[in-house]
Protein backbone atom coordinates (compact mmCIF):
# COMPACT_ATOMS: atom_id res chain seq x y z
CA UNK A 1 0.00 0.00 0.00
CA UNK A 2 1.45 3.34 -0.99
CA UNK A 3 2.40 5.70 1.79
CA UNK A 4 1.10 8.54 -0.38
CA UNK A 5 -2.41 7.06 -0.34
CA UNK A 6 -2.69 6.55 3.41
CA UNK A 7 -1.00 9.89 4.03
CA UNK A 8 -3.47 11.65 1.76
CA UNK A 9 -6.43 9.97 3.48
CA UNK A 10 -5.02 10.94 6.88
CA UNK A 11 -4.59 14.53 5.72
CA UNK A 12 -8.15 14.62 4.37
CA UNK A 13 -9.36 13.48 7.81
CA UNK A 14 -7.31 16.13 9.57
CA UNK A 15 -4.69 13.71 10.93
CA UNK A 16 -0.92 13.94 10.80
CA UNK A 17 1.51 11.19 9.85
CA UNK A 18 1.91 10.34 13.54
CA UNK A 19 -1.67 9.03 13.54
CA UNK A 20 -0.76 6.23 11.11
CA UNK A 21 0.58 2.87 12.30
CA UNK A 22 1.54 -0.32 10.44
CA UNK A 23 -0.64 -3.26 11.46
CA UNK A 24 0.69 -5.89 9.05
CA UNK A 25 1.58 -6.45 5.41
CA UNK A 26 -0.53 -4.12 3.31
CA UNK A 27 -2.54 -3.07 6.37
CA UNK A 28 -2.32 0.33 8.06
CA UNK A 29 -4.45 2.02 10.69
CA UNK A 30 -4.99 5.65 11.57
CA UNK A 31 -6.63 7.24 14.60
CA UNK A 32 -9.03 10.11 13.93
CA UNK A 33 -9.40 12.40 16.99
CA UNK A 34 -12.46 14.40 17.93
CA UNK A 35 -12.87 17.57 19.95
CA UNK A 36 -13.95 15.74 23.12
CA UNK A 37 -10.67 13.82 23.44
CA UNK A 38 -11.90 10.55 21.95
CA UNK A 39 -11.21 8.94 18.62
CA UNK A 40 -12.38 6.48 16.03
CA UNK A 41 -10.02 4.37 13.95
CA UNK A 42 -9.78 3.66 10.24
CA UNK A 43 -8.12 0.52 8.83
CA UNK A 44 -6.91 0.48 5.22
CA UNK A 45 -5.94 -2.71 3.35
CA UNK A 46 -5.08 -3.33 -0.27
CA UNK A 47 -3.37 -1.60 -3.14
CA UNK A 48 -4.98 1.73 -3.89
CA UNK A 49 -3.18 1.90 -7.24
CA UNK A 50 -4.60 -1.38 -8.48
CA UNK A 51 -8.02 -1.24 -6.85
CA UNK A 52 -11.14 -1.00 -9.02
CA UNK A 53 -13.36 0.24 -6.21
CA UNK A 54 -13.46 0.86 -2.47
CA UNK A 55 -15.38 -1.15 0.11
CA UNK A 56 -16.11 0.40 3.50
CA UNK A 57 -16.40 -2.18 6.31
CA UNK A 58 -18.73 -1.41 9.23
CA UNK A 59 -18.49 -3.75 12.24
CA UNK A 60 -21.28 -5.07 14.42
CA UNK A 61 -22.26 -3.53 17.74
CA UNK A 62 -19.52 -3.79 20.35
CA UNK A 63 -17.03 -5.03 17.75
CA UNK A 64 -14.23 -3.32 15.86
CA UNK A 65 -12.84 -3.78 12.35
CA UNK A 66 -9.90 -5.93 13.51
CA UNK A 67 -12.14 -8.36 15.39
CA UNK A 68 -14.98 -8.53 12.90
CA UNK A 69 -13.22 -8.48 9.54
CA UNK A 70 -9.51 -9.20 10.07
CA UNK A 71 -9.80 -12.37 12.17
CA UNK A 72 -10.08 -15.84 10.67
CA UNK A 73 -8.58 -19.30 10.41
CA UNK A 74 -6.92 -18.63 7.09
CA UNK A 75 -7.86 -15.66 4.94
CA UNK A 76 -10.02 -13.02 6.63
CA UNK A 77 -12.95 -11.28 4.96
CA UNK A 78 -10.96 -8.03 4.72
CA UNK A 79 -8.09 -9.83 3.01
CA UNK A 80 -10.50 -11.75 0.78
CA UNK A 81 -11.92 -8.47 -0.52
CA UNK A 82 -8.47 -6.89 -0.93
CA UNK A 83 -7.37 -9.95 -2.92
CA UNK A 84 -10.34 -9.41 -5.22
CA UNK A 85 -9.31 -5.90 -6.20
CA UNK A 86 -10.87 -3.74 -3.51
CA UNK A 87 -9.27 -0.98 -1.51
CA UNK A 88 -10.63 -1.99 1.88
CA UNK A 89 -11.42 0.75 4.39
CA UNK A 90 -12.86 -0.15 7.79
CA UNK A 91 -14.24 2.36 10.29
CA UNK A 92 -14.37 1.37 13.96
CA UNK A 93 -16.86 3.35 16.09
CA UNK A 94 -15.69 5.56 18.93
CA UNK A 95 -17.19 3.24 21.54
CA UNK A 96 -14.32 0.80 21.01
CA UNK A 97 -11.81 3.28 22.45
CA UNK A 98 -13.91 4.32 25.43
CA UNK A 99 -12.42 4.75 28.88
CA UNK A 100 -14.68 5.34 31.92
CA UNK A 101 -14.11 9.10 31.91
CA UNK A 102 -15.25 9.36 28.29
CA UNK A 103 -18.44 7.28 28.42
CA UNK A 104 -20.73 10.24 29.20
CA UNK A 105 -19.54 12.78 26.64
CA UNK A 106 -19.09 10.17 23.90
CA UNK A 107 -22.13 7.92 24.24
CA UNK A 108 -24.98 10.12 25.40
CA UNK A 109 -26.21 10.33 21.81
CA UNK A 110 -24.23 7.76 19.82
CA UNK A 111 -27.15 6.54 17.76
CA UNK A 112 -27.26 5.77 14.05
CA UNK A 113 -27.11 9.46 13.05
CA UNK A 114 -23.89 10.03 15.01
CA UNK A 115 -22.38 6.82 13.63
CA UNK A 116 -23.31 7.93 10.15
CA UNK A 117 -21.63 11.31 10.60
CA UNK A 118 -18.27 9.65 11.33
CA UNK A 119 -18.68 7.30 8.39
CA UNK A 120 -19.57 10.18 6.10
CA UNK A 121 -16.25 11.86 6.99
CA UNK A 122 -14.32 8.72 6.08
CA UNK A 123 -16.20 8.10 2.83
CA UNK A 124 -15.68 11.72 1.73
CA UNK A 125 -11.98 11.63 2.60
CA UNK A 126 -11.32 8.40 0.69
CA UNK A 127 -13.43 9.56 -2.24
CA UNK A 128 -11.50 12.83 -2.46
CA UNK A 129 -8.20 10.91 -2.61
CA UNK A 130 -9.12 7.99 -4.89
CA UNK A 131 -12.11 9.14 -6.94
CA UNK A 132 -13.20 5.50 -7.01
CA UNK A 133 -16.76 4.16 -6.76
CA UNK A 134 -17.47 2.49 -3.44
CA UNK A 135 -19.56 -0.06 -1.62
CA UNK A 136 -20.74 -0.29 1.98
CA UNK A 137 -20.46 -3.65 3.77
CA UNK A 138 -21.89 -4.04 7.25
CA UNK A 139 -22.39 -6.88 9.69
CA UNK A 140 -25.23 -6.79 12.24
CA UNK A 141 -25.50 -3.19 13.56
CA UNK A 142 -22.96 -2.16 10.93
CA UNK A 143 -25.34 -3.39 8.23
CA UNK A 144 -28.11 -1.17 9.56
CA UNK A 145 -25.64 1.72 9.44
CA UNK A 146 -24.78 0.85 5.83
CA UNK A 147 -28.44 0.86 4.84
CA UNK A 148 -29.13 4.12 6.68
CA UNK A 149 -26.13 5.73 5.00
CA UNK A 150 -27.23 4.56 1.56
CA UNK A 151 -30.50 6.48 1.96
CA UNK A 152 -29.12 9.85 3.00
CA UNK A 153 -25.43 10.04 2.13
CA UNK A 154 -24.88 7.51 -0.65
CA UNK A 155 -24.03 9.84 -3.50
CA UNK A 156 -23.59 8.89 -7.13
CA UNK A 157 -20.45 6.81 -6.55
CA UNK A 158 -22.17 4.35 -4.19
CA UNK A 159 -22.58 1.14 -6.19
CA UNK A 160 -23.76 -1.52 -3.73
CA UNK A 161 -24.77 -2.12 -0.12
CA UNK A 162 -23.64 -5.51 1.24
CA UNK A 163 -25.57 -6.73 4.28
CA UNK A 164 -24.44 -9.55 6.57
CA UNK A 165 -27.03 -10.88 9.03
CA UNK A 166 -29.02 -7.93 10.23
CA UNK A 167 -32.63 -7.38 11.24
CA UNK A 168 -34.79 -5.09 9.16
CA UNK A 169 -38.32 -4.13 10.14
CA UNK A 170 -40.53 -6.97 11.28
CA UNK A 171 -43.70 -7.33 9.24
CA UNK A 172 -46.69 -5.94 11.18
CA UNK A 173 -49.06 -8.11 9.15
CA UNK A 174 -47.36 -11.47 9.64
CA UNK A 175 -45.14 -10.83 12.69
CA UNK A 176 -47.17 -8.54 14.98
CA UNK A 177 -45.81 -10.17 18.13
CA UNK A 178 -42.23 -9.39 17.06
CA UNK A 179 -43.18 -5.80 16.22
CA UNK A 180 -44.70 -5.42 19.69
CA UNK A 181 -41.65 -6.93 21.36
CA UNK A 182 -39.30 -4.64 19.43
CA UNK A 183 -41.44 -1.64 20.32
CA UNK A 184 -41.23 -2.50 24.02
CA UNK A 185 -37.46 -2.91 23.64
CA UNK A 186 -37.25 0.54 22.06
CA UNK A 187 -38.99 2.04 25.08
CA UNK A 188 -36.72 0.12 27.40
CA UNK A 189 -33.59 1.59 25.81
CA UNK A 190 -35.15 5.07 25.87
CA UNK A 191 -35.71 4.67 29.60
CA UNK A 192 -32.10 3.60 30.11
CA UNK A 193 -30.93 6.72 28.28
CA UNK A 194 -33.23 8.92 30.34
CA UNK A 195 -31.66 7.41 33.47
CA UNK A 196 -28.13 8.19 32.21
CA UNK A 197 -27.14 4.66 31.14
CA UNK A 198 -25.13 5.48 28.04
CA UNK A 199 -23.67 2.04 27.27
CA UNK A 200 -24.56 -1.63 27.53
CA UNK A 201 -22.02 -4.38 28.11
CA UNK A 202 -23.10 -7.53 26.22
CA UNK A 203 -20.77 -9.56 28.44
CA UNK A 204 -18.80 -11.28 25.70
CA UNK A 205 -15.38 -10.25 26.95
CA UNK A 206 -16.18 -11.42 30.46
CA UNK A 207 -17.44 -14.80 29.29
CA UNK A 208 -14.23 -15.48 27.37
CA UNK A 209 -12.00 -14.21 30.18
CA UNK A 210 -13.61 -16.48 32.80
CA UNK A 211 -13.59 -19.49 30.47
CA UNK A 212 -9.87 -18.98 29.83
CA UNK A 213 -8.94 -18.39 33.48
CA UNK A 214 -11.01 -21.17 35.07
CA UNK A 215 -12.79 -23.29 32.46
CA UNK A 216 -14.15 -25.92 34.85
CA UNK A 217 -15.15 -23.55 37.66
CA UNK A 218 -18.88 -22.96 38.38
CA UNK A 219 -20.20 -20.03 36.39
CA UNK A 220 -22.98 -19.00 38.76
CA UNK A 221 -25.59 -19.71 36.07
CA UNK A 222 -27.79 -22.79 36.56
CA UNK A 223 -28.11 -25.27 33.69
CA UNK A 224 -31.70 -25.58 32.33
CA UNK A 225 -32.01 -29.21 33.36
CA UNK A 226 -33.28 -30.84 36.59
CA UNK A 227 -31.03 -30.22 39.58
CA UNK A 228 -29.15 -27.18 40.85
CA UNK A 229 -25.84 -27.69 39.08
CA UNK A 230 -24.34 -24.67 37.38
CA UNK A 231 -22.71 -24.41 33.99
CA UNK A 232 -18.95 -24.50 34.06
CA UNK A 233 -17.40 -21.31 32.72
CA UNK A 234 -16.43 -23.06 29.49
CA UNK A 235 -19.83 -24.70 29.20
CA UNK A 236 -21.62 -21.40 29.69
CA UNK A 237 -19.47 -19.79 27.01
CA UNK A 238 -20.44 -22.47 24.48
CA UNK A 239 -24.10 -22.32 25.50
CA UNK A 240 -24.11 -18.52 25.15
CA UNK A 241 -22.61 -18.79 21.67
CA UNK A 242 -24.84 -21.58 20.35
CA UNK A 243 -28.05 -20.97 22.33
CA UNK A 244 -27.98 -17.19 22.65
CA UNK A 245 -31.75 -16.92 22.35
CA UNK A 246 -32.29 -19.04 25.46
CA UNK A 247 -30.27 -16.86 27.85
CA UNK A 248 -31.48 -13.70 29.60
CA UNK A 249 -30.70 -10.51 27.72
CA UNK A 250 -32.82 -7.65 26.48
CA UNK A 251 -32.31 -8.43 22.79
CA UNK A 252 -31.31 -12.11 22.80
CA UNK A 253 -34.72 -13.04 21.42
CA UNK A 254 -33.85 -11.57 18.00
CA UNK A 255 -31.58 -14.57 17.28
CA UNK A 256 -33.25 -17.65 15.89
CA UNK A 257 -30.70 -19.70 17.79
CA UNK A 258 -27.38 -18.05 18.44
CA UNK A 259 -24.15 -16.36 17.55
CA UNK A 260 -22.55 -19.58 16.34
CA UNK A 261 -23.93 -22.83 14.99
CA UNK A 262 -23.13 -25.78 17.19
CA UNK A 263 -24.41 -28.42 19.56
CA UNK A 264 -24.73 -28.69 23.33
CA UNK A 265 -25.59 -31.96 25.07
CA UNK A 266 -26.11 -32.01 28.83
CA UNK A 267 -24.43 -34.74 30.83
CA UNK A 268 -25.15 -36.00 34.33
CA UNK A 269 -22.84 -33.31 35.71
CA UNK A 270 -21.47 -30.06 34.24
CA UNK A 271 -18.10 -31.69 33.58
CA UNK A 272 -19.87 -34.31 31.46
CA UNK A 273 -21.56 -31.75 29.23
CA UNK A 274 -20.45 -31.99 25.61
CA UNK A 275 -20.43 -29.08 23.18
CA UNK A 276 -19.11 -28.23 19.73
CA UNK A 277 -19.03 -25.30 17.31
CA UNK A 278 -19.91 -26.23 13.74
CA UNK A 279 -18.45 -23.39 11.64
CA UNK A 280 -16.36 -20.86 13.56
CA UNK A 281 -13.72 -22.59 15.74
CA UNK A 282 -13.36 -21.41 19.33
CA UNK A 283 -9.76 -20.21 18.73
CA UNK A 284 -11.08 -17.85 16.04
CA UNK A 285 -13.78 -16.55 18.38
CA UNK A 286 -11.13 -16.14 21.10
CA UNK A 287 -8.80 -14.26 18.76
CA UNK A 288 -11.62 -11.94 17.69
CA UNK A 289 -12.68 -11.15 21.27
CA UNK A 290 -9.06 -10.56 22.29
CA UNK A 291 -8.93 -7.74 19.72
CA UNK A 292 -11.85 -5.85 21.21
CA UNK A 293 -11.40 -2.53 22.93
CA UNK A 294 -14.16 -1.64 25.40
CA UNK A 295 -16.59 -4.17 23.91
CA UNK A 296 -19.40 -1.77 24.85
CA UNK A 297 -22.48 -0.95 22.84
CA UNK A 298 -23.99 2.53 22.82
CA UNK A 299 -27.50 2.53 24.31
CA UNK A 300 -28.58 5.16 21.78
CA UNK A 301 -27.55 2.85 18.94
CA UNK A 302 -29.51 -0.03 20.45
CA UNK A 303 -32.52 2.28 20.79
CA UNK A 304 -32.37 3.19 17.11
CA UNK A 305 -31.92 -0.42 16.01
CA UNK A 306 -34.91 -1.57 18.05
CA UNK A 307 -36.95 1.30 16.58
CA UNK A 308 -36.09 0.09 13.08
CA UNK A 309 -37.18 -3.44 13.94
CA UNK A 310 -40.46 -2.11 15.36
CA UNK A 311 -41.13 0.44 12.62
CA UNK A 312 -41.09 3.24 15.21
CA UNK A 313 -40.49 6.08 12.73
CA UNK A 314 -40.84 8.74 15.44
CA UNK A 315 -37.70 7.35 17.10
CA UNK A 316 -35.63 6.44 14.04
CA UNK A 317 -36.59 5.84 10.43
CA UNK A 318 -34.94 4.46 7.32
CA UNK A 319 -36.73 5.30 4.08
CA UNK A 320 -36.08 1.86 2.61
CA UNK A 321 -37.63 2.69 -0.76
CA UNK A 322 -35.18 5.60 -1.20
CA UNK A 323 -32.17 3.27 -1.47
CA UNK A 324 -30.99 3.38 -5.08
CA UNK A 325 -27.83 1.28 -4.92
CA UNK A 326 -27.93 -2.47 -5.51
CA UNK A 327 -28.30 -4.46 -2.29
CA UNK A 328 -26.94 -7.91 -1.47
CA UNK A 329 -28.55 -9.05 1.80
CA UNK A 330 -27.30 -12.31 3.33
CA UNK A 331 -28.88 -13.44 6.60
CA UNK A 332 -27.92 -16.44 8.71
CA UNK A 333 -30.59 -19.06 9.31
CA UNK A 334 -29.66 -19.53 12.98
CA UNK A 335 -28.70 -15.88 13.52
CA UNK A 336 -31.15 -13.14 12.57
CA UNK A 337 -33.10 -15.58 10.41
CA UNK A 338 -35.48 -15.12 7.51
CA UNK A 339 -37.33 -11.81 7.86
CA UNK A 340 -37.56 -10.26 4.43
CA UNK A 341 -39.69 -7.12 4.82
CA UNK A 342 -36.60 -4.88 4.65
CA UNK A 343 -35.40 -6.37 1.35
CA UNK A 344 -38.95 -6.22 -0.03
CA UNK A 345 -39.26 -2.52 0.85
CA UNK A 346 -35.91 -1.74 -0.78
CA UNK A 347 -36.92 -3.68 -3.90
CA UNK A 348 -40.26 -1.84 -3.96
CA UNK A 349 -38.36 1.43 -4.44
CA UNK A 350 -36.79 0.11 -7.63
CA UNK A 351 -33.36 -1.07 -6.40
CA UNK A 352 -32.05 -4.50 -7.30
CA UNK A 353 -31.94 -6.75 -4.24
CA UNK A 354 -30.34 -10.18 -3.88
CA UNK A 355 -31.71 -11.59 -0.62
CA UNK A 356 -30.54 -14.97 0.66
CA UNK A 357 -30.60 -16.92 3.91
CA UNK A 358 -27.47 -19.00 4.55
CA UNK A 359 -28.54 -22.39 5.95
CA UNK A 360 -26.96 -23.71 9.13
CA UNK A 361 -25.04 -20.53 9.95
CA UNK A 362 -25.11 -18.48 13.17
CA UNK A 363 -24.77 -14.73 13.51
CA UNK A 364 -20.97 -14.63 13.80
CA UNK A 365 -20.36 -17.52 11.42
CA UNK A 366 -20.94 -15.28 8.38
CA UNK A 367 -17.61 -13.56 9.11
CA UNK A 368 -15.66 -16.20 11.06
CA UNK A 369 -16.60 -19.58 9.59
CA UNK A 370 -13.77 -21.62 8.13
CA UNK A 371 -15.99 -22.21 5.08
CA UNK A 372 -17.44 -18.70 4.75
CA UNK A 373 -15.56 -18.00 1.51
CA UNK A 374 -17.55 -20.76 -0.18
CA UNK A 375 -20.85 -20.40 1.66
CA UNK A 376 -21.17 -16.63 2.12
CA UNK A 377 -18.45 -14.33 0.81
CA UNK A 378 -18.60 -15.43 -2.82
CA UNK A 379 -22.05 -13.83 -3.03
CA UNK A 380 -20.53 -10.48 -2.08
CA UNK A 381 -18.40 -10.21 -5.21
CA UNK A 382 -19.69 -8.18 -8.18
CA UNK A 383 -21.32 -10.19 -10.92
CA UNK A 384 -22.46 -13.08 -8.74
Amino acid sequence: MGADLIGAVAAALGCGDSAVVDVGPGHRRLAVPDRQGGRFTVDVLGDGGGAHRVVHLLPGGGLNVAADYCTARGRSLARFLADHGYLVVGTTPREDALTPDLIGPHCADRGLDAQRADLRRVVAAVESVTGLPYELLGHSAGAALALATAVRDGGERLRRVLVLDTTGPYDPETEPELVARASALTDGFRQLLAAGTWTVDPGLKGLFARAAAAPDAPSGVPRPVPGAAQFSNLGLLHYALTRTRELPGAANWIYHRGHSAGGYAFGATPTEDRFVLDHAPLPVWTAAVSRLGSGLQATALLRDLAALWAGRAEVHRIDWSAIRADVVWLNAELGRGDHDLGPRLVRRGGARVDYRVVPGYGHGDVVWSATAERDVWRWLLPGR
